[in-house]
């Protein structure tokens, strides 16, 4: 999972989180602001009603002031306007009764879900009497005694709920939003340093990356770009080793083609001389020629292993590209494989771009490469055909590409992970040379492919 999403699933985990306890607090709140207007419309009621007996007393006279009061016309519309919606306020006075007065209940708030108005009593417990005393004397002249209807107290609780988690979910969605963005613009270099990873494991150290804001992202960053000097350093220093290898078995290779030739191809040419010369004796000094069949089989042997002797003497030498060039090099190659057997495979050469300038380790490079893959293609498969194109790629990127494709079936991922001399070798060559070897299946069998920069 990608770490945008990662970081956005926690950050939309922690506002849902946010989101439910800021619910509760809501519910809660709701459910309490009720008891607040309770005794709110309680101290209200009993301070109206005090001032209306307050005034009673002043209208009347001394004389009549120790006498207890009737109660006053309290239940009025101004009475009214101080009590909250929901809640029924009764005086009781010290010697009458009255009707409660409750304020408007029918309308007020949202009809809340049964489970809302089941759950928030069970937890939250009922709404309390709130009682003032109405004294406008010495003796109290009765009680006021507010009760919220619990009903209506539900009702606008769960209205008090609805406009609150509108503008709840509105901000988490809004925070939610500008985080996520906040939060992919943050990581956006991200993909640069992937970009530029990749780009190494492709072979191209030379990656250098833009200097980030972050200071985390600026470490990985630096760490990065070290990473690929130490990288192309340690290639660098093991081309050079390579080509240094490939160089003195060439040296060895030269060596040992010189000393089979003088000595191997001497002795041979030796062998074959003194079994012509005893095979023309025998057979005028002897009628029964079991000596001249010896000294003719002696012969036949000595040719067999002449010409064994002169194509390992082909590949020890020094590669023709040195002598001919690439272009003509290769069209020996192809022909010397052509004209050895007619039931050979079929070999086609594609050369395509200017080669005549090609020369140096690049040359050398290439034409190894391609002879040790016919080789490989010719020996070791069943192939009827194959095919041999050299491209060079002209551009900003000069590049030499040989690929050599057959139809002798293979498993390429077998071959590749193989470690044979042969393709061990030719990865040695492409890579002192800073080329890239691949092998892939190709429609019908197998297709090797190698990369040769050109030097400018």
């Amino acid at each position: 999972m990608r770490l945008v999403l990662q970081l956005v699933a926690r950050l939309l985990l922690i506002v849902a989180l946010c989101l439910g306890a800021a619910t509760v607090w809501a519910t809660f709140d709701a459910y309490r602001s009720v008891d607040r207007a309770t005794a709110a419309s309680a101290q209200r009621v009993a301070q109206a009603l005090q001032a209306l007996y307050w005034r009673e007393l002043l209208l009347r006279s001394s004389r009549a002031r120790e006498h207890l009061l009737p109660v006053p016309d309290w239940r009025t519309l101004e009475t009214m306007k101080l009590i909250s919606p929901g809640v029924c306020v009764e005086f009781q006075p010290a010697a009458a009764f009255e009707k409660p007065l409750c304020g408007q209940s029918q309308g007020i708030g949202k009809t809340p879900p049964r489970w809302f108005a089941s759950i928030v009593p069970t937890f939250l417990g009922s709404h309390a009497e709130v009682v003032r005393p109405v004294s406008p004397r010495a003796a109290a002249a009765g009680t006021v005694v507010a009760t919220p209807d619990a009903a209506a107290a539900i009702s606008l609780a769960w209205e008090y709920i609805l406009n609150v988690i509108d503008v709840a979910l509105l901000m988490a969605a809004a925070i939610a939003l500008l985080a996520s963005l906040a939060i992919a613009h943050a990581l956006a270099p991200a993909r640069t340093i992937v970009t530029a990873l990749q780009r190494m494991a492709r072979g191209q150290y030379r990656t250098k990356l833009p200097r980030f804001r972050s200071m985390e992202l600026a470490m990985i960053g630096s760490a990065v770009d070290a990473l690929g000097g130490r990288l192309e350093e340690a290639t660098e220093q093991r081309a050079a080793l390579t080509r240094r290898l490939i160089e003195i078995r060439d040296d060895e290779r030269r060596a040992l083609a010189r000393e089979l030739h003088d000595e191997f191809g001497q002795n041979l040419s030796a062998i074959l001389a003194f079994a012509n010369t005893i095979e023309m004796a025998s057979a005028k000094e002897s009628k029964d020629n079991g000596i001249a069949q010896d000294a003719r089989m002696i012969s036949q042997a000595t040719h067999h292993l002449m010409a064994s002797l002169r194509d390992a003497l082909k590949r020890l030498r020094n590669p023709l590209p040195e002598e001919l060039g690439l272009e003509a090099s290769l069209v020996n190659l192809v022909d010397s494989w052509r004209s050895q057997s007619a039931a050979r495979p079929t070999i086609q050469l594609d050369l395509r771009g200017d080669l005549t300038d090609i020369s140096g380790p690049a040359a050398t490079t290439a034409y190894r490469v391609a002879q040790e893959c016919l080789t490989n293609a010719l020996r070791h498969s069943s192939a009827r055909e194959i095919s041999l194109r050299i491209e060079r790629q002209a551009g900003e990127d000069d590049a030499l590409l040989i690929r050599v494709e057959d139809d002798g079936g293979g498993d390429a991922e077998r071959v590749a992970q193989s470690a044979g001399f042969g393709l061990t070798g030719i990865r040695e060559r492409v890579a002192a040379a800073g080329g890239s070897l691949s092998i892939l299946p190709a429609s019908r069998g197998l297709s090797v492919a190698a990369t040769i920069p050109l030097a400018a």
